[in-house]
């Protein structure tokens, strides 16, 4: 097998694509979320984790906030949310644009799958989009757990 063709298959195996849904089927939200990107993938407890959203909005925002919630077998399990300029750059202009969170998970996260829902709003709060994913937590222990 060639370096490239190595290379490519480290690569497809510790970063994923997510399967991204709206949270509202028919809403019109001003931005549009074309991919979540994962990596690590699967991701690993006591390390670090990237999610990159890929999206594009019609208008300028000026800042906001992202609130996350997570839901571990449709339990509510975490909350948190971030200010927007933090994850990207702000103003955020027409177009296309990149949003990066990174976030270490404890050492005692349960393995499994983890639902997602990110919402995005503006700073008078007004809902740019709300999109829902999930993830795996892999089951390998971390150098933590050692």
């Amino acid at each position: 097998m060639s370096r490239v063709a190595v290379f490519l298959l480290f690569v497809i195996t510790i970063v994923r694509a997510a399967d991204v849904q709206y949270c509202e089927e028919n809403a019109e939200y001003e931005v549009k979320v074309k991919e979540v990107y994962i990596s690590p993938y699967p991701i690993a407890r006591g390390e670090p984790a990237t999610f990159t959203i890929s999206a594009n909005t019609g208008r300028g925002i000026s800042g906001g906030k992202l609130v996350i919630e997570v839901s571990y077998f449709g339990w509510h399990v975490h909350s948190e949310t971030h200010d927007l300029c933090t994850e990207t750059a702000c103003p955020v202009e027409t177009g296309d644009f990149l949003v990066a969170h990174s976030q270490v998970l404890p050492a005692y996260t349960p393995s499994g799958s983890y639902s997602l829902q990110m919402k995005m709003l503006d700073p008078h709060n007004k809902e740019l989009t709300c999109i829902r994913f999930s993830i795996d937590i892999g089951s390998v222990p971390s150098v933590a757990d050692m």
